[in-house]
């Protein structure tokens, strides 16, 4: 040991410290480090955390507009006792072709204010000749009595190409009683009134060539009502009732049933 430390010196002491020092380090590395508190801590946590999931909110819902409900047709329901004309009576066809033509031709325009614009139809194999018939409404809804009186609106009467582009407000149908339930089906004719039907305004060939027995014969009068009747409704006109006996019924009074007390009365503004 002395030869040892004589010959290196303090090397002799320096080498078995290096040599510890080394196989310290080399343990140290070998276990790892210890981890901290707050490390533990930490990774504990998040270990017993559930994970995240992502949501997201439902669009708000958005309202959807009710489409507008149009009611399809306005009718005078069939007389309870009144029944309509048998079989064959003279004076009209009691079941036309069931097909309609459009009454050619235009008229000018009656009257002042907003213009409604209106096709004439006559239903085939009826016999009715369609220009005078035409002529009739135009006659009815041009006079100052009836639904433009006062510039309320205006009236011109359209032809075919105006027809078939749809260039128009409303029709004036006439159709025979056997057709009416073709042409207003499901609200109960009885082959005896007239209705208003999407837009058309359907006049009962029956009662255009006889009119109705609280009419006494007056069948004039009694298509100016009818026309004025049905084409109210066009307008958007609902039923009154008779506002007490003696005075002129209106127009939109279901006087084809009845007049109830009520005087005779073809024009909305008499």
């Amino acid at each position: 040991m002395r030869r040892f430390v004589g010959r290196w010196g303090w090397r002799a002491y320096a080498i078995p410290l290096l040599v510890v020092a080394t196989v310290l380090t080399l343990l140290d590395l070998l276990a790892g480090p210890e981890p901290t508190t707050s490390a533990a801590t930490a990774g504990a946590a998040a270990s017993s955390a559930p994970p995240t999931v992502a949501t997201s909110s439902p669009p708000a819902p958005v309202a959807e507009t009710p489409p507008a409900e149009t009611p399809p047709a306005e009718i005078d329901a069939a007389p309870t006792e009144t029944a309509p004309p048998p079989q064959g009576s003279p004076g009209f066809v009691q079941q036309g072709a069931g097909t309609v033509s459009v009454i050619p031709g235009t008229s000018g325009v009656f009257g002042s204010g907003p213009l409604r614009r209106f096709v004439v139809e006559v239903e085939d194999g009826i016999g009715v000749d369609g220009a005078a018939f035409a002529a009739a409404v135009e006659a009815t809804l041009g006079d100052p009595r009836s639904w433009g009186n006062g510039g309320r609106m205006s009236f011109q009467r359209v032809g075919v190409d105006e027809a078939a582009a749809r260039a128009y407000d409303f029709k004036v149908t006439l159709i025979s009683p056997g057709n009416m339930e073709t042409y207003c089906p499901g609200v109960g004719t009885g082959g005896y009134t007239s209705c208003r039907y999407g837009d058309r305004a359907v006049i009962n060939l029956a009662r255009w060539e006889t009119a109705v027995p609280d009419y006494e014969g007056d069948v004039a009068t009694y298509r100016q009502y009818v026309v004025n009747h049905e084409v109210g409704h066009a307008l958007g006109n609902g039923h009154q009732a008779c506002p007490g006996p003696g005075r002129p019924a209106p127009v939109m009074q279901q006087q084809t049933l009845g007049l109830d007390g009520c005087a005779k009365n073809a024009w909305p503004f008499p």
